[in-house]
């Protein structure tokens, strides 16, 4: 296993090429990470829906389990996913790129995240996947989603990109395909587990309970599940918390830790 100094410097190597990769290229990647992890979101929910009333703690495992698939596909194929781009900042500060190349990147990876995740909601509402049953939990999924106050979101989005900017770390330490599957499994399910938000999922839960609520009826409070209410109070605050807990909580962090040049005297 890679030493974590060594994980450091990998970064750098590795995100400096995400930066500096064309944009037309960079986007078809980031495209496709949102669909990779829309599959995810898509097979958590499938899975999960019925065991519920069973055992709560049980079904979150179990999603958090299935949820870390769209993951090891953006990893293990070069996609391009936001919230694992947070740690960017690495090369960055380091010097190895440059705030336009930085904020290029994120803009393109972001709205790419977002148009993959968008056409999978699509896809999966008229592929008629979602019977009643399903259709209502994901309904539920996302009300509950946009019902949560500003605060909550913020610092459960900034839980979430913690673990999966670490997620993204762990990987690095990894020398073939098992170990970064191990190295990813564990911080994303436990996000999933615990309940935190992830933007990039959230282009895809909130969307598709927007387009499933007129068929089902639940009893959750549904007012604010709106496009309106997707962005505001779901998708902005996640999003800053997303930022904070990958950007600053681990990528900062860790160049400062192990990367940045300091005079001891």
């Amino acid at each position: 296993m890679k030493s974590p100094r060594d994980v450091a410097e990998e970064a750098v190597e590795v995100f400096t090429s995400k930066a500096t990769q064309s944009s037309k290229k960079m986007f078809i990647l980031a495209f496709l990470a949102g669909v990779f992890i829309a599959f995810g979101a898509e097979l958590s929910t499938i899975v999960s829906f019925d065991l519920r009333n069973f055992s709560l703690g049980f079904s979150r495992f179990l999603a958090g389990s299935v949820f870390s698939f769209g993951l090891m596909l953006v990893v293990l194929t070069g996609a391009e996913l936001f919230t694992g781009n947070c740690l960017m900042i690495i090369p960055l500060l380091k010097g190895e790129i440059t705030r336009k190349q930085f904020l290029k990147s994120w803009g393109i990876v972001y709205l790419g995240n977002f148009l993959g995740a968008l056409f999978f909601s699509f896809l999966i509402f008229y592929s008629g996947i979602y019977n009643n049953a399903v259709a209502s939990y994901a309904v539920e999924i996302a009300a509950n989603k946009t019902n949560l106050g500003f605060l909550e979101a913020f610092l459960r989005g900034i839980a979430c990109n913690w673990l999966v900017a670490l997620a993204v770390w762990l990987a690095l330490t990894g020398s073939n395909m098992l170990e970064k599957m191990v190295g990813i499994y564990f911080p994303i399910m436990a996000f999933v587990a615990s309940g935190f938000e992830h933007s990039i999922a959230n282009m895809f839960f909130i969307p598709v309970g927007i387009l499933l609520k007129g068929l089902v009826i639940v009893q959750k409070d549904i007012s604010n599940l709106t496009i309106p209410g997707f962005f505001i109070k779901n998708l902005i605050p996640v999003t800053l918390g997303n930022i904070i807990g990958g950007a600053i909580f681990v990528g900062l962090i860790y160049w400062y830790v192990y990367l940045k040049e300091e005079i001891i005297l």
